[in-house]
């Protein structure tokens, strides 16, 4: 076996705390009852900024338009759960493969020009679906949002209840699911070559690597995780509206990306625990100016750096693989 094998192995394995993490995740509706609808949010923003860091960190393609996604995915699992389709498996499948589908068609358009050029397709892409749903107000609602979406039982059993127990324990499981796929695919090979595109996609190109249907799977996938994250809020809530698409959608990813690291899986879960939290707490106390404090903790958050408020963490990591 090569070292290169030999590293992917290696940097693969579960390490010992990461089942305790999840086992504490799934324990947290539990033990925080009154807190299960704030946990099903949060578990929903990881996934949405997991889908991004795949594309962001992983690739190096900044998006500002990754809500196009996410807002496809929500109100193809309302839509399906209003018209005759409540089961909430069948409607988050069917949102995934749109979602997909989405991607794999907007793959097209991220394969060349500059950083720059990226943002503004992206942005456009997800500005002319937020039209459209606005447009299509006999379909969407419109900007009264699609209401009445009622859904079944989960797997025939759970009542999705009003404490939002049922609907984190859901939005916890896919998560899951969606995160041990995710680890899959970034400790392959695929996910190698996805790294070497990200630091230099000249070299990358020079050894042979097929850059871009590399970035086409990735960004197809990460469109197919971004559209679960979009049907999971629409259905755990039973309301979709235009604020799905909106620009703030992506730029509040981008910011929990920022918050808890790029190029790491667990980055888009750290980074949503935080954000939702502040903006949570934050909003509780000073319901009209929340936004400054959490703007004035950004600011001392990349002025500082992540790594020097994260060092003991860092420490403790390293003494345990020292």
């Amino acid at each position: 076996m090569s070292p290169a094998q030999q590293s992917l192995l290696r940097s693969g394995r579960w390490k010992i705390w990461e089942p305790v993490l999840w086992l504490l995740a799934f324990a947290a509706p539990v033990a925080l009852p009154s807190h299960a609808a704030l946990i099903n949010e949060i578990a929903i923003v990881a996934l949405f900024a997991m889908s991004l860091d795949l594309v962001l960190g992983y690739t190096g393609i900044v998006s500002l338009g990754h809500a196009a996604f996410f807002g496809f995915g929500a109100y193809t699992a309302a839509l399906l759960a209003k018209h005759g389709m409540p089961d909430p498996l069948t409607g988050l499948a069917l949102a995934i493969a749109g979602a997909t589908l989405l991607g794999a068609i907007g793959s097209l358009t991220i394969q060349r020009g500059s950083d720059l050029t990226r943002l503004m397709v992206t942005l456009g892409a997800a500005l002319i679906l937020l039209e459209l749903a606005n447009k299509l107000d006999w379909l969407t609602g419109g900007a009264d949002g699609l209401q009445g979406v009622t859904l079944g039982p989960l797997l025939g059993q759970f009542e999705f209840d009003l404490a939002g127990r049922t609907g984190a324990y859901y939005s916890l499981a896919v998560l899951l699911v969606c995160f041990v796929l995710a680890r899959r695919l970034v400790h392959s090979p695929f996910g190698a070559t996805l790294k070497a595109i990200r630091d230099n996609r000249l070299r990358a190109m020079a050894i042979g690597i097929p850059v871009a249907s590399r970035l086409s799977v990735v960004y197809t996938v990460a469109a197919g995780l971004a559209g679960a994250a979009g049907a999971l809020l629409a259905q755990t809530t039973g309301f979709a509206s235009l604020d799905v698409f909106e620009f703030h959608r992506s730029a509040d990813v981008l910011l929990v990306l920022v918050v808890g690291g790029t190029g790491w899986l667990y980055g888009g879960i750290a980074g949503a625990v935080v954000f939702k939290l502040l903006q949570d707490t934050l909003s509780a106390i000073t319901p009209q100016y929340w936004t400054f404090w959490l703007g004035l903790f950004l600011v001392v958050l990349v002025l500082v750096g992540r790594d020097r408020l994260i060092r003991p963490w860092t420490w403790w990591r390293r003494g345990k693989h020292a």
